[in-house]
């Protein structure tokens, strides 16, 4: 099953509240959801935490079998509804997907209780790592030590699938979900020494200025069982 992340933000002239209720409410409601290869949806919207000033103002989760994919880019559903009404609400030049292999590090509830927080954590390695290397560390000594966290409550790790190097460079080679109880929660965790120790790890791994950070809340559209 492919793991898809669509990282999005406002068209000029749009709040980030406009464009996050708009997509919520109307677009995967009316459009995204009517897709009938789609399995799963979920629309992770940013919150407001401390100083960060992510890029994306939300990420949609899309899970989706691999024979079906090019099934879905086809059907009316996508071209005539979901691709159609994108300009509506997104600034569609700045929008990146990312196809990901994902895997669970730290199991826990597919569905998130209320008041939870999701912390996204994007990367590119470093120039000059091979991707194999990337994925072995990642996966291994990065993913024991984010682990050891407290107060954390589930752990997805998500690899950008190798079709998306076939032809060159993928955008970003992973991103990290980690899921909190509330905004509280995540801030102590990220004063925690389990967290700054994992921070070191990865920042021996990842491009620093392509490391991105976003706090989000889960809106279920379809799921978390599949359809």
């Amino acid at each position: 099953m492919i793991h898809q992340l669509i990282m999005a933000s406002p068209r000029p002239g749009m709040t980030a509240e406009e464009f996050q209720r708009y997509w919520v409410e109307d677009h995967a409601v009316n459009y995204a959801s009517k897709i009938p290869q789609i399995r799963k949806y979920l629309i992770d919207t940013v919150v407001p935490f401390g100083d960060e000033q992510p890029r994306w103002q939300g990420v949609a989760e899309i899970w989706i079998r691999e024979e079906d994919q090019l099934a879905s880019l086809q059907s009316p559903e996508f071209l005539d509804g979901a691709r159609a009404d994108e300009p509506n609400w997104a600034a569609f030049w700045s929008t990146v997907a990312l196809d990901t292999d994902s895997r669970e590090v730290v199991t826990g509830p597919a569905k998130s209780g209320p008041g939870a927080v999701k912390l996204i954590v994007l990367v590119k390695r470093k120039e000059g790592l091979p991707l194999a290397q990337f994925r072995e560390h990642s996966s291994g000594p990065q993913a024991d030590l984010v682990g050891k966290v407290p107060g954390l409550r589930r752990y997805l790790q998500c690899d950008t699938r190798d079709a998306l190097y076939a032809i060159g460079e993928a955008t970003l080679d992973a991103a990290y979900m980690l899921w909190f109880d509330n905004a509280e929660a995540l801030r102590s965790a990220l004063d925690s020494d389990e967290f700054h120790h994992a921070q070191e790890d990865l920042a021996s791994i990842v491009e620093p200025r392509y490391v991105h950070r976003l706090v989000t809340r889960e809106h279920w559209i379809l799921g978390p069982l599949s359809r």
